[in-house]
């Protein structure tokens, strides 16, 4: 089963986790000192902030799935509408470990299509990938 992704680059995170708590009547089921993480259900969503020197806004979108097997159905359907699709193997990204691949929509959106493997103690050591739409994502240290 997929859960919708939404990753919003923050000014201050303590005012975005108390907005967005409320908005979700919830505390995130992740908070670091960057970073705050909301896994809903109702909707079915994982929803981020983070202050890591983005400008703020939309930093990207997604799609989490729950198995390998679902990842490459979502990359095929990358691949089908003839976008750029990049992969990403053992991403260190977001206190978590993931495969994923990136994609930029017709209006410069980044999209990321994740299978998240396992949670680890840092947001990432990944040098950032630059997508077309200038987006900057995590991607593994080794591929830079």
């Amino acid at each position: 089963m997929k859960r919708f992704h939404i990753h919003i680059a923050v000014d201050d995170l303590e005012q975005n986790i108390r907005f967005y708590s409320a908005l979700f009547q919830t505390e995130p089921t992740v908070v670091e000192a960057d970073y705050a993480k909301w896994m809903l259900d109702d909707p079915r969503l994982n929803f981020a902030v983070s202050n890591r020197g983005r400008k703020a806004g939309l930093d990207h979108l997604g799609l989490q799935v729950e198995s390998d097997q679902e990842l490459e159905a979502v990359k095929q359907g990358l691949s089908a509408a003839a976008l750029p699709v990049t992969a990403q193997k053992q991403a260190a990204c977001c206190y978590a470990q993931s495969d994923k691949y990136w994609s930029v929509d017709p209006q410069g959106i980044a999209w990321e299509a994740f299978h998240s493997l396992n949670a680890i103690p840092m947001f990432g050591e990944d040098q950032a990938i630059q997508l077309e739409s200038g987006s900057s994502c995590c991607k593994p240290a080794t591929e830079a």
